[in-house]
C-alpha cells in the first residue's frame, strides 16, 4: 500500500480523506491544513491524523494529496515534487501558465508521477461513450450551478468551465486554433458565467458555457460528428447516442428512415451503452496509485492540466478585449 498525506482539509480534502482511509490500494498517514484549529477539530470528528508541520508530512509519505486552494498548489506541488514524492493535485493544477510548466519540469527532474484530479474523465457516462465520440465536429457544452461562495476565489473557467475543456481536449485530436468569449461577473469580483468558442485546427468547433449564478443544475455535453450524435449527462449519468447508417432496401415498418435533400436515405437507430456505477473520485485516486505500482502514464497527467489550464487562461484573457 502506498502511503498517503492530504494536504488541505476543506470540503473536498475530507471528502479525499474519507475516501483514501477506505481504499485498499493507500495507507493514510494523515493531513495537514493551515489553520490548525479547523485541523484538529477533523481531526476529532473523524479521527484522522492531523499533522502540524506539512514538512513532517511530505517526510512521512510516498503520495501527496493537494486539495487546497488554488493560489497554494503550485507551492505544495512543489515541496512534494522535490523531496521525491508523487503528487495528486486538484484542478486547475496552479494558478498560473509558468508555475504549471515548471511543475512540469520538476516532475521529470525527480522522476516521480502527477494527476490532476479532472474528475469528470472518470464519469461513469463519460466513460461509457468516450470511445465512441471519434472526430467531433461540433461539441456544446452546458455547465450550470446555483450560486455557491466556495470557489468564487476564481473565475468560473477555472471553477467549472476547466472540467469541459478538458473533456473536450481529451476527445479532439487537434491543436486549438483560435478562442473566443466573453464573461460577465454578477455576483463575485470574477466573473460568474461565461461563453466560450474554441476552433480547432482539424474544423471542429466547441462551444461552451458555463455560470455558476443559475437556478438549476446542469451539466451536459453534446458531441455531433459523421453520422452520430452523443449527448452525456454529467450530472444525471446518463447517455443518448443517435447513429445514422445507410438505410436498407426494404425498411421494416419500425424502422426511422430520413431522406435528405439528394434522395439519399438514412436509417436511425438508437444505442443504450451500460453505465457502470462507480465513484469517480475513489477511481481517480486509485488509477493514480496503479500508474504508480505499474510504473504506467496517469489518466490525466500534468501534461494534461496544464494544456486545459492554457486554454483555460486564454479563455479568460478574451473577457478584457
Amino acid at each position: 500500500m502506498l502511503k498517503v498525506g492530504v494536504l488541505g482539509a476543506g470540503h473536498l480534502g475530507k471528502i479525499h480523506l474519507r475516501l483514501l482511509n477506505e481504499s485498499k490500494k493507500y495507507e493514510l498517514v494523515g493531513f495537514y491544513d493551515p489553520d490548525a484549529i479547523h485541523g484538529k477539530k477533523v481531526a476529532d470528528e473523524f479521527g484522522y491524523t492531523y499533522i502540524d508541520n506539512i514538512n513532517t508530512l511530505i517526510d512521512t509519505v510516498d503520495v501527496v494529496d493537494i486539495v487546497t486552494p488554488t493560489l497554494s498548489h503550485y507551492d505544495c506541488a512543489k515541496r512534494a515534487i522535490e523531496k521525491g514524492k508523487h503528487i495528486f493535485i486538484e484542478k486547475p493544477i496552479t494558478n498560473t501558465l509558468e508555475e504549471a510548466e515548471e511543475l512540469l519540469s520538476l516532475e521529470q527532474e525527480f522522476n516521480v508521477k502527477g494527476q490532476v484530479g479532472h474528475v469528470e474523465r472518470f464519469n461513469p457516462a463519460f466513460i461509457a461513450v468516450k470511445n465512441d465520440i471519434l472526430n467531433p465536429m461540433f461539441i456544446e457544452t452546458h455547465r450550470l450551478a446555483e450560486f455557491n461562495p466556495r470557489g468564487t476565489d476564481v473565475p468560473v473557467v477555472l471553477d467549472l468551465m476547466i472540467h469541459d475543456i478538458d473533456a473536450i481536449l481529451s476527445v479532439v485530436n487537434s491543436e486549438v486554433k483560435q478562442i473566443n468569449a466573453s464573461g460577465v461577473s454578477v455576483i463575485s469580483n470574477s466573473p460568474d458565467i461565461a461563453n466560450a468558442r474554441i476552433e480547432f485546427e482539424n474544423g471542429c468547433v466547441a462551444n461552451l458555457t458555463a455560470s455558476r449564478i443559475s437556478l438549476k443544475n446542469m451539466r451536459k455535453s453534446r458531441f455531433f460528428q459523421r453520422d452520430a450524435y452523443i449527448s452525456v449527462d454529467f450530472l444525471e449519468k446518463q447517455v443518448e447516442v443517435v447513429r445514422m447508417k445507410d438505410a436498407p432496401e426494404n425498411p421494416g415498418d419500425f424502422d426511422m428512415i430520413l431522406q435528405n435533400a439528394e434522395g439519399f436515405k438514412k436509417q436511425i437507430y438508437f444505442e443504450n451503452p451500460d453505465i457502470e456505477e462507480n465513484n469517480a473520485i475513489l477511481d481517480e485516486l486509485e488509477t493514480f496509485a496503479d500508474a504508480i505500482n505499474n510504473d504506467t502514464i496517469p489518466v490525466v497527467t500534468l501534461k494534461q492540466g496544464t494544456l486545459a489550464l492554457n486554454v483555460a487562461l486564454q479563455i479568460i484573457a478574451c473577457f478584457g478585449k
